[in-house]
């Protein structure tokens, strides 16, 4: 079975950075550089909302309007690691942050990681 782990999150000022970490297991032997990677984040009464994405080649990423040109998401390294670097953070950036992985010829993320508190100090 597929399992997310997220780490990295934290307390930081505003305007400082913060880099999250997802590490991706369980993948099967065939069609695992075919999944997208991705990043939710969620604060208490607000749905979740879509941060950033990256393919398994690292060749196409999206990024939500609220992190663009702050945000950075590397595609998967040899551990199967993926890095979301976050800079002039606001407190607007405080949330639970989620990994997301979507399989192959699929429209939803299927599997996702448990959370990481990113809190951004004013």
């Amino acid at each position: 079975q597929v399992e997310l782990v997220e780490s990295g999150g934290g307390l930081v000022q505003a305007g400082g950075s913060l880099t999250l970490a997802c590490t991706i297991s369980g993948l099967s032997v065939s069609g695992f550089n075919m999944n997208t990677m991705a990043w939710f984040r969620q604060t208490p009464g607000k749905e979740r909302k879509f941060v950033a994405s990256v393919n398994w080649s690292g060749t196409m990423n999206q990024y939500a309007d609220s992190v663009q040109g702050r945000a950075r998401l590397s595609k998967p390294d040899a551990t199967n690691t993926i890095h979301l670097q976050m800079n002039n953070l606001t407190p607007d950036d405080t949330g639970v942050y989620y990994c997301a992985l979507r399989p192959p010829m699929k429209t939803t993320y299927d599997y996702w990681g448990q959370g990481t508190q990113v809190t951004v100090s004013s």
